[in-house]
């Protein structure tokens, strides 16, 4: 299979130069994405709320790449503040309960905007 780009329309995906998720090698590899209801371009103060909008988001990329959340094999959650990490982890528990992919949590000092307290990047398996 040839490589193959996926985009949401984020205008930060053309702005910045890079695909919300590439297709290679057998795998879905996603990009970091962020809370934004990207219909209104609007982002939820709660990081847990964040991370719902992510698992939407990355939800549909998958399902446009072909696979699902079930296919995810690896998961990678930032967080800009230590006290954020037990809502979004509670979260990823709802959606990854009986999946547990290969998972890993990192407090960072910022992401781009400061309104962004949440960023996650999962690569899936093609089935």
């Amino acid at each position: 299979m040839p490589r193959q780009l996926i985009s949401t329309g984020s205008p930060f995906e053309a702005a910045f130069g890079y695909s919300r998720a590439v297709i290679d090698g057998g795998f879905v590899f996603v990009s970091g994405t962020t809370g934004y209801d990207y219909a209104t371009m609007t982002m939820p103060e709660d990081p847990a709320e964040q991370a719902r909008n992510i698992f939407a988001t990355v939800a549909k990329v998958l399902e446009e790449a072909g696979v699902s959340l079930a296919d995810v094999v690896r998961a990678q959650y930032f967080v800009t503040d230590r006290a954020y990490c037990e809502p979004v982890l509670a979260v990823c528990g709802e959606v990854f309960g009986a999946i547990r992919p290969a998972a890993g949590i990192y407090v960072v000092a910022g992401l781009l905007r400061p309104e962004m307290k949440v960023e996650i990047e999962v690569t899936a398996k093609l089935r």
